[in-house]
């Protein structure tokens, strides 16, 4: 009872310190997911173990009474699979862009910490938990400080404009005139009479990519409203 405690407690304290950085960034899964996933991998671990009626046969072999054989890593192994039906749940899928990997891959090693601690494996438990910790902490702040400066994005927008008695020919030229990457532009037509729309679907690399078309696009005299958006694939 006391080991089953150790191992059940570690699990919680465990999953708690790799959930905090998550539900400190306002993520989809918390404290109380990675908290669970956690001590849900170590109680099926700990059932998968010493669940079942054993008994000795012959030197160091285990056997189940009901079937004669005894798989000790078959419960544990269903843990890797379920786990991926609740990471896919924390991914998110905008236009182009995914979100939530990180926080799936978060889930996924708490299941094996979880593991770890059900199998009496604290020393990997503990040294996993701290890794997976530092890898949130530092790598982020790598990404931040370093990469980003590096790191241009190339994303594809949907630009919608509204103008209200302006020359479409002078704003249409001026779009292919300054974005070279221009995929698409075409004249939508308005409710109004006195209103025009004109919507381009254009590449652009930038850090800020969204800021920079903004710039970009309210020089344009006569703009009425600009509205950008991630174009769908």
């Amino acid at each position: 009872m006391i080991q089953y405690s150790i191992s059940l407690i570690s699990a919680v304290i465990l999953g708690f310190m790799l959930g905090l950085e998550r539900e400190l960034t306002n993520k989809q899964a918390g404290l109380r997911t990675h908290i669970f996933v956690c001590l849900g991998s170590c109680v099926f671990t700990l059932l998968s173990i010493h669940g079942f009626p054993t008994f000795a046969l012959g030197d160091n072999v285990i056997v189940n009474q009901a079937t004669g054989v005894r798989d000790t890593a078959r419960i544990a192994a269903q843990i890797v699979t379920g786990i991926g039906f609740i990471g896919a749940g924390t991914v998110m899928k905008n236009g182009s862009s995914v979100h939530g990997l990180t926080t799936a891959s978060t889930l996924w090693i708490a299941a094996g910490i979880g593991m770890a601690c059900g199998a009496g494996k604290y020393e990997i438990a503990i040294v996993a938990t701290i890794l997976s910790v530092l890898v949130l902490i530092c790598i982020k702040w790598i990404e931040k400080t370093v990469l980003s400066k590096r790191k241009i994005k190339n994303k594809k927008l949907r630009l919608s404009l509204r103008c209200e008695k302006c020359n479409m020919t002078d704003i249409q030229n001026y779009i292919i005139k300054e974005f070279p990457n221009l995929n698409e532009i075409k004249n939508v037509d308005s409710d109004s009479e006195n209103e025009a729309k004109i919507v381009a679907v254009i590449n652009v690399k930038d850090n800020n990519p969204v800021q920079y078309l903004y710039k970009e696009v309210e020089k344009i005299n006569g703009i009425r409203t600009i509205s950008i958006r991630e174009a769908d694939e």
